[in-house]
């Protein structure tokens, strides 16, 4: 069988090719890629297949118990898990657009991938990261306003603001995460087909083109500071203030309770920032494709894994919901036994 695949992925190149026109010039366009993935071991694989494919389920789990537990208790029916139950849900996504294809190559052995998969998991990988750096700025801010302005906090804060707020944040990711994608497929792909890397991430797709790629990779370097620059200095500004205004509080209990919220969030977001700022920013030129790949596994299987475990750990409203709603099963499970 791992013949007849590696008798295919020879033929691949010269197969899975067609002419297509630009301009005055005539290029053989690639159909299909080939992943390579983390190993070549078939046994290395396997195992990985198993390890990927536990973190893949405990990240679903996890983050559904956090949307679960937020829709089921009406004491956290506030912005902060609003916006918790978003971030939850992009997590999913996220991950769901890239590990079930990953576990897929690993099980079988077999990393052909074609353009156009190739190109939509591009597309949605992008747009659900661009969403996820929008969104944990949209919850900086929302830490903000509850620490510095309590006051005004529900008045500012509404239901319609939260909505505004996460509308703003998907469809701003989703935007440019179109035109970043957008300005990679346009490109002629003539071989080689092969990508070093287990899915299909923009930089790396970017240096199979046969065509000059500095203007798009100058417009995606503005895209990533659009993305990634602007809302870390919202973060960090946000945070700057935080810190002044608790520094000042004379509450002891309210101090902990503002340092355990916003501590969980500054751990997600640097997690989450200095992995993909030195994956989109940093010269492609000073990068290895081993390198790529372990920044790669840490923001797309580790920290999907990491954030709902951060956010709960030491989240005493969420044990306290938890705790609500399996009294509510245990109660619900006896008066069946009764009946």
């Amino acid at each position: 069988m791992c013949n007849t695949w590696l008798a295919l992925d020879s033929l691949l190149p010269f197969l899975c090719r067609e002419e297509v026109r630009m301009g005055d010039e005539n290029f053989t366009s690639i159909k299909y890629f080939v992943l390579v993935g983390l190993s070549n071991d078939r046994r290395t694989q396997i195992l990985l297949f198993v390890v990927v494919f536990i973190i893949y389920s405990l990240t679903i789990m996890g983050n559904l118990v956090i949307i679960i537990l937020v829709r089921l208790d009406s004491s956290l029916h506030t912005p902060m898990y609003f916006f918790l139950t978003h971030l939850s849900s992009l997590e999913i996504c996220f991950v769901t657009s890239t590990l079930p294809q990953m576990l897929a190559h690993l099980l079988s052995g077999n990393g052909v991938i074609s353009f156009t998969h190739c190109t939509l998991q591009m597309y949605i990988s992008l747009s659900l990261g661009g969403t996820e750096c929008l969104l944990l700025s949209a919850m900086a801010y929302d830490r903000y306003l509850a620490i510095c302005h309590p006051l005004l906090y529900a008045s500012i804060m509404g239901w319609g603001r939260q909505v505004l707020l996460t509308s703003l944040c998907w469809a701003g990711g989703f935007l440019l995460g179109s035109i970043n994608a957008g300005s990679t497929i346009r490109l002629p792909f003539c071989g080689p087909n092969r990508i070093n890397h287990f899915f299909c991430e923009l930089p790396i797709v970017l240096k199979l083109s046969c065509a000059d790629t500095h203007l798009t990779e100058a417009f995606i370097f503005v895209a990533s500071v659009l993305l990634l620059i602007i809302p870390l200095t919202i973060i960090l500004i946000s945070y700057g203030l935080v810190l002044s205004s608790v520094l000042q509080m004379k509450s002891t209990t309210g101090l902990r309770k503002a340092l355990s919220t916003c501590g969980s969030h500054l751990i997600v977001v640097t997690l989450f920032y200095s992995t993909v700022i030195s994956m989109y920013m940093i010269p492609r030129s000073g990068s290895t494709s081993d390198r790529d790949k372990k920044i790669a596994v840490f923001y797309i299987v580790v920290t999907p894994l990491l954030n709902p475990i951060i956010y709960t750990l030491r989240n005493k409203d969420i044990h306290g919901a938890a705790a609500k709603v399996l009294r509510r099963l245990a109660i619900s499970q006896e008066l069946r036994v009764a009946y």
